[in-house]
């Protein structure tokens, strides 16, 4: 009993130590973002002087406005792909499918500075400019595979003769898609899409490769200003961003128990 009791403590501290070490550098970031010193070395005194010195960084701003447009439509547009290739690669039998399949592993396993240089490539071989048109179409060509990946696997933890029974039923395809297959893809479509949206939200690599000049994005911005030392306004910002962050969540989470409350009692 006495080496179980151990075994337990000792477990809760590994995973107590695994869990500090994760968002013990979120919660120096927040606390900084109060410092009323420009270094974030030392903590000199409390301010919320940074929240409004946030709205008077044009570059700041303009850099995560970039980023937010660049993530909500690479991951619109990814996430539409994805869904439809990840239903035409279950759903159908064609030649070179199993190379199709090894192909779609490429984007995921290979570094991303060899990714960012390949589409760099491509954008000059193209003769393509590089703005903020080539950012979004490298983050989309980088984030349909994970889409692909997440709905694939819904796909095939799905019952094979739902739809035909619905059809039996007397749908149509497009009915039977609709109100059956859909509604069950749509965990895997979520997580995809959440996935997209994280990966292309954060992304430094692929984006220093495929942007050009007077195209900046908050990665960017912060990875160019890591030298000259960031500004608590950076910090303030990703406090802001993380509070929205767990704000949808506990809304999502709360309604999400509301509706099982509400299935519960009927």
């Amino acid at each position: 009993m006495r080496l179980i009791k151990r075994g337990g403590k000792l477990r809760n501290l590994y995973i107590f130590l695994v869990l500090l070490l994760l968002f013990l550098p979120i919660f120096i970031l927040v606390a900084f973002s109060f410092n009323e010193s420009k270094l974030n070395v030392i903590f000199t005194g409390f301010t919320f002087d940074w929240y409004g010195k946030l709205f008077e960084n044009p570059d700041l701003l303009d850099a995560f406005k970039n980023t937010l447009l660049i993530a909500v439509a690479s991951t619109a547009i990814s996430t539409v792909l994805g869904t439809i290739g990840a239903f035409g690669l279950y759903k159908f039998q064609f030649r070179g499918k199993s190379f199709i399949d090894k192909l779609l592993y490429i984007p995921i396993v290979i570094p991303e500075i060899v990714l960012g240089i390949a589409l760099l490539s491509i954008f000059t071989l193209a003769k393509i400019e590089l703005s903020l048109w080539t950012v979004l179409l490298a983050h989309i060509s980088f984030s349909v595979p994970f889409v692909i990946t997440s709905v694939r696997s819904t796909l095939y933890a799905m019952p094979k003769n739902i739809e035909e029974a619905a059809e039996d039923l007397g749908a149509n395809r497009w009915q039977s898609f609709w109100y059956v297959t859909l509604p069950i893809l749509k965990p895997g479509i979520v997580s995809g899409a959440l996935l997209a949206f994280t990966l292309s939200l954060d992304d430094v690599v692929i984006s220093y490769f495929a942007a050009g000049p007077g195209t900046n994005t908050l990665p960017l911005y912060i990875y160019a200003n890591i030298k000259t030392g960031i500004s608590p306004d950076v910090n303030a910002l990703t406090t802001l961003m993380l509070i929205f962050t767990i704000t949808v969540l506990a809304l999502s989470a709360h309604l999400e128990s509301k509706k099982q409350l509400e299935r519960v009692i009927k």
